[in-house]
Order: C-alpha cells, then structure tokens, then sequence
C-alpha cells in the first residue's frame, strides 16, 4: 500500500470515527451509523489494494466537505441551509472531518491509478449515489429521534 493510500484510508476511518462520535454526543447514533456505511465500502476498498480504491474515496471526501461547508457557513451566519444547534465537541468533529476530507482529497489527487475511465467515472458515480442514498434514508422517520 502505497503512502497516498495510508493516507486515503487514515482519512476515511477518520472521517468514520468523528461522525460515530458526533452520533454519540448528539444522540443520533443510529443516523450515523446508516450515513457511515459508504465510508466504511470505500475504506475496504482502499484497504484492498483496489485500483479503484481511490475513485471510492474520492466521492465520500468531497460529499463530507461541502457538508462540512454547509455546517461552517451556519455557524458563521453566512448561510441557513443546515441548521440546528452544535455543541463545541460537534464543532470540533466539524473540523476534524473537514481536515481528513481536504488531506483525502489531496491523497486521492497524488494517488490516481490509471484505470479506464469508464471505470473511474461509474465507481464515483456509485459511491456519491451511495453516501447520498445513505444519508437521506438516515433522515427518514424510523431514524430520526434514535
């Protein structure tokens, strides 16, 4: 495994490990868990040596930074698309996720195997529709108040 892919997996278990955290502070675990479950297919494939490991990754960074980013404009009252109340722990799991998902990016960048692009663009399309999938069946009635 190559230092970019080190660098790819520490990321998407970092990114698994702040959002159970935020579940537990919040007391949404079960939400969290549900919205995990994309990050934790891509870590098995980047853990797999998967050539298209990266390609997995990618999506998940990028859909947890601009939630991030919409959390962040919140809080600074630049924006109200997300709303709601954050403690200062959830507030530092922000960042935190932020931080993992920018360092992924950078890896995913510096870490691009050549597949067929064909390939590359359907495993990004499948893990967005994933985390997306994932994240909206967590906002659905059984799961909002575990």
């Amino acid at each position: 495994m190559s230092i970019n892919q080190k660098v790819i997996a520490a990321c998407l278990g970092s990114v698994i490990l702040s959002l159970i955290l935020v579940g537990v502070v919040s007391g949404t675990l079960i939400r969290h868990i549900i919205q995990i479950v994309p990050v934790i297919f891509a870590l098995i494939t980047v853990r797999r040596k998967s050539i298209w490991g990266v390609y997995a990754a990618l999506p998940i960074f990028v859909f947890w930074l601009f939630i991030m980013t919409l959390i962040w404009l919140f809080l600074l009252g630049m924006a109200s698309v997300v709303r709601g109340r954050f403690t200062v722990v959830e507030i530092i799991l922000t960042l935190l996720i932020g931080v993992s998902s920018i360092l992924g990016v950078v890896a995913v960048i510096r870490d691009r195997p050549h597949i067929e692009f064909k390939i590359s663009v359907s495993v990004f399309v499948l893990f967005s529709a994933l985390q997306v999938v994932a994240m909206w069946i967590s906002f659905k009635r059984p799961f909002v108040n575990i």
